[in-house]
């Protein structure tokens, strides 16, 4: 697939989505899976300076969103940003490599914010018992994969009323708490080194992970050359803007051992001395609207990954079909994996392995679009400048958590490994049945 004319999205495919639709589904994505999840484990790291690790995030995210954009708009395709890698790489093992990584990592984060939504929902009408966490992480992943089969319309509805709800809250949040801000626990004296805010945006690009997903809605864009980047950069700009309001509004009204104290229900403690009690219910509703959200999106790209590397033998053909003719089994797969991870794992301890193989993905993406600039009309210059700042905050990442969490530098090597083993366990099969065929001919 290297060179030759643009990829063409499926004319048998449906266009149902707007750039509107499609910048929510990712902002859907990443509101979710970070602001609720994160605020308490980047404070441990920077401090109250958790707002500025959120905008370096968000320029690194807009520099490769600029990749994407460019990749996206020469070749929009069902297969979102491994379109992009074949285009770079080839069909050869990188390639291969990449798509188990970038399917592998998918279910982490979904079963990881399916565990969020399942942990606000418990505390709601379960008393916070762990049970009911995983029962509500294994109903809402149930749900969503429901609508993705419905389709991608249903997804768009169902992300328009998540983000229109979660936008409307936490902009009278930050507002109500930027009014109230108490500046000194915003001064800068109390800041961290600046290592250890450059080694927190690995942890706060996991918040900006979900406008990668956005690349997939190709297939529904009636004009993807010229809505996928508006798509993006729409929904980057949006969840920039709304990190860096919340960051400042809960560190400009909680200490930063309160912040850490609360975890995942840090907005919410937050909302409490400015909105009463009300203010804390109403950001816990937010909490499970954006959560389930971010399950919707997180499922999302599954059918249309595993199709486009089922079509060009990336992937087994099973990861290509449909259950009934409607069900994809790559979502099916997707699925299961996010819920057994869900029920059987503690994922909130490794939401930086996810940050962490979106940013080695993020960066071989990039990599591969140095070699058809060319045909994309990108500047070098843009592309070699996202590449350095998403490898500067992996180097800072693996000098500073992964030499104190010893775990998680082990979580990688094996998914690491893993989809090397995947890549070229089926490759060999796919290579040995014609010889095998052959041979039962001869």
């Amino acid at each position: 697939m290297e060179g030759g004319e643009p990829a063409t999205v499926d004319e048998r495919a449906p266009t149902s989505l707007s750039v509107r639709q499609a910048a929510f589904i990712g902002v859907a994505s990443m509101v979710g899976a970070g602001i609720f999840a994160l605020l308490g484990a980047a404070g441990e790291v920077a401090g109250a300076a958790v707002w500025l690790s959120f905008l370096i995030a968000g320029v690194i995210a807009g520099l490769q969103g600029y990749s994407f954009a460019k990749f996206g708009a020469r070749y929009p395709s069902a297969g979102g940003l491994l379109e992009y890698v074949t285009r770079g790489y080839g069909d050869g093992h990188v390639t291969g490599v990449i798509a188990w990584l970038l399917l592998g990592a998918n279910a982490i984060i979904t079963g990881m914010v399916a565990v969020s939504f399942g942990s606000y929902a418990s505390d709601a009408v379960a008393d916070g018992s762990t049970g009911g966490t995983k029962a509500f992480a294994v109903l809402v992943v149930l749900v969503m994969t429901y609508l993705n089969i419905r389709g991608s319309r249903a997804v768009a509805r169902a992300q328009t009323l998540v983000v229109i709800v979660v936008i409307g809250i936490l902009t009278v949040f930050a507002i109500t708490t930027l009014a109230n801000l108490d500046l000194d626990l915003l001064a800068f004296s109390e800041y961290p080194s600046v290592q250890d805010i450059v080694s927190s945006v690995a942890l706060t690009f996991f918040a900006f992970l979900g406008f990668g997903v956005i690349t997939f809605t190709a297939k529904d864009l009636p004009d993807p050359a010229r809505q996928l980047p508006r798509a993006l950069y729409l929904a980057l700009g949006i969840a920039t803007v709304i990190y860096v309001a919340v960051a400042l509004g809960v560190f400009g009204t909680l200490t930063v051992d309160e912040v850490i104290d609360s975890g995942g229900t840090a907005l919410a403690v937050a909302a409490e001395p400015v909105l009463g009690r009300a203010g804390y219910w109403l950001m816990s509703v937010t909490a499970l609207f954006a959560t389930a959200g971010a399950t919707n999106s997180g499922l999302y790209p599954a059918a249309g990954l595993s199709e486009e590397m089922a079509s060009v033998g990336q992937f087994p053909p099973l990861l290509g079909r449909r259950v009934g003719g409607r069900a994809p089994v790559g979502l099916l797969v997707t699925a299961a994996i996010a819920i057994v991870l869900s029920v059987g794992f503690d994922l909130s301890a490794i939401a930086s392995i996810g940050s962490a193989i979106a940013l080695v993905v993020f960066s071989l993406v990039t990599a591969g679009h140095l070699r058809v600039y060319r045909e994309t009309g990108a500047r070098p210059s843009v592309l070699v400048l996202a590449i350095l700042t998403t490898v500067v905050v992996l180097v800072t990442f693996a000098l500073t958590t992964l030499v104190e969490e010893p775990e998680t530098a082990v979580a990688l090597v094996v998914i690491l490994l893993l989809s090397i083993a995947l890549d070229a366990g089926w490759k060999h099969t796919a290579r040995a049945a014609p010889r095998r065929a052959r041979v039962a001919e001869s």
